[in-house]
């Protein structure tokens, strides 16, 4: 095998007409490739029939993040010149870092405008971001971003980019604490329905918080992928999920994650041989040569090449597994990326 640590080993090519736009009208009718670790075999289904994979008292972790409306248009009090922000972290109750679109159009000092009376002085640029002291406190800030901001949607979704449906479409069915400047896309499959009826079945649910961070999303620019260093990203998980997590593997049944983001805080809580409760920060980094210590199966989408995400998938399913699969669902014609089809390692 070709060495594993070279970023050009995660590259594979894909015709842009498989990279989903929208998502489908009904979540849980997206197709699903289920892929058994051991054997390397795969199957193809429909994603609402993924309780035919799990038994009964297995443990599904649900990442219940919301996605805040994090791009607001502006304009330079001066010249009228359109800008556009995309929020990133608060640094203080009015200081906040942000990614900026036309930032080369700004000098430190200058004005934006914003809807809801909200205005940003630049106080700083650094590197690919710029540092903004806006007018009103976080709370108000956050409100406007609620009521005027657009959804931070991937590149590559390119078609009705500003259309109001993707504030519905693009949040889990079960989201609730706001934070996220990215969806934990491997939940959108599942709608209250298929999760009720998986209750009915005996599949057990619990909740993690992890708030997806454009770090999540940057590129590896490292020839050496071991070079890479991840952002950190904020996440909790409380007592009653690490106590059920404990008690579900002790009792022999599986720990499946429901996206990259649940199986990071799960193997960020690992002490010993079990998970304690933890509120922090964390910035693991998974590819393959990685130990899991906890995570027996994982619910995903299709994820781009090159990135940290199809190296955590290759880790976890194995690497020719995983790029065998990822052949098969092209030849397939699956769709790809955020809005895209799901696949069930386990």
């Amino acid at each position: 095998m070709e060495n594993i640590y070279k970023l050009s080993f995660y590259d594979y090519k894909l015709d842009e007409s498989l990279i989903a736009q929208k998502p489908l009208k009904k979540r849980d009718e997206s197709r699903l490739l289920v892929l058994c670790k051991d054997t390397g075999k795969i199957i193809h289904d429909r994603f609402y029939n993924i309780g035919n994979y799990l038994k009964k008292d297995d443990l599904l972790i649900l990442n219940n993040t919301r996605v805040i409306p994090a791009r607001l248009f502006g304009e330079k009090e001066k010249t009228k010149a359109k800008i556009e922000i995309l929020l990133l972290d608060f640094l203080n109750d009015k200081a906040v870092e942000v990614m900026m679109r036309n930032s080369r159009r700004l000098n430190v000092n200058d004005i934006i405008s914003f809807p809801g009376g909200l205005k940003g002085k630049l106080i700083n640029k650094k590197g690919k971001t710029v540092i903004l002291e806006f007018n009103f406190k976080k709370e108000k800030v956050l409100d406007i971003f609620k009521k005027y901001g657009a959804m931070p949607l991937p590149p590559y979704i390119k078609e009705e980019k500003d259309n109001p449906f993707h504030r519905k479409t693009y949040q889990t069915v079960y989201s609730k604490i706001e934070g996220s400047k990215a969806a934990p896309t491997a939940g959108f499959h599942f709608t209250k329905q298929l999760i009720k009826k998986l209750k009915n079945d005996g599949i057990k649910f619990t909740e993690i918080t992890l708030h997806v961070g454009l770090g999540t999303f940057e590129p590896v620019l490292s020839d050496d992928i071991r070079e890479h260093k991840m952002h950190a990203e904020f996440f909790e998980m409380n007592n009653k999920t690490a106590t059920l997590i404990n008690m579900t593997r002790n009792n022999g049944n599986k720990i499946i994650a429901v996206g990259t983001t649940s199986l990071r805080t799960i193997e960020s809580c690992v002490e010993g041989d079990m998970v304690i409760s933890k509120k922090q920060w964390t910035s693991l980094f998974i590819y393959p040569g990685y130990k899991f210590k906890i995570t027996d199966g994982l619910i995903t989408n299709f994820h781009l090449p090159k990135t940290t995400l199809f190296m955590l998938v290759c880790a976890f399913g194995g690497i020719e597994n995983v790029k065998k699969a990822y052949k098969e669902a092209i030849k397939e014609k699956y769709r790809f990326y955020s809005y895209g089809d799901a696949m069930l390692i386990i």
